[in-house]
């Protein structure tokens, strides 16, 4: 007959770990990679308006954005609840936007200075007026390539 071992007197071996530094920078430089960092704090309300003929912009890295909205909920206690301009991550006054203008355009390449388009993201409460100056200041340093952001509606055929 055969010796019968107790099973409780064997140890189990060790786990093997030498692969878990390489899965861990794996992990690592896969959301590096993969996660995209938000550019500016929205410190405005933005809801835009509706839209049927909308188009893409084709290089987004050559978009400057101009929020025009009320200020969120959070921030009406120190700034009010009147239409406010946000450039990058502050408010900011009409007589801000050429200063803008020029960081924006110093911040890109010199053959795309004169490519870039000024979106206008303007909530849809906002009334036409501070459009209408933020445009004019625009246009005053010649920064003529204008966009406005809008989402795309479906129309309803009978």
């Amino acid at each position: 007959m055969g010796k019968f071992r107790k099973k409780g007197s064997r140890s189990l071996p060790a786990v093997n770990t030498a692969s878990l530094p390489d899965i861990v920078f794996m992990l690592l430089f896969f959301f590096m990679v993969t996660t995209v960092m938000r550019e500016t704090s929205l410190k405005v309300e933005n809801t835009t308006p509706k839209a049927t003929e909308v188009s893409k912009l084709e290089k987004k890295s050559l978009v400057a954005y101009i929020y025009i909205g009320k200020p969120i909920k959070a921030l009406q206690g120190a700034f009010g609840s009147a239409p406010r301009i946000q450039l990058n991550d502050a408010f900011k006054t009409i007589d801000d936007i050429p200063l803008f203008v020029e960081m924006e355009k110093d911040d890109r390449d010199e053959k795309e200075r004169n490519k870039i388009t000024w979106s206008l993201k303007v909530d849809v409460k906002t009334k036409m007026g501070i459009v209408t100056e933020v445009k004019q200041a625009l246009r005053q340093v010649n920064a003529l390539k204008l966009n406005y952001s809008a989402n795309k509606t479906e129309v309803m055929t009978n």
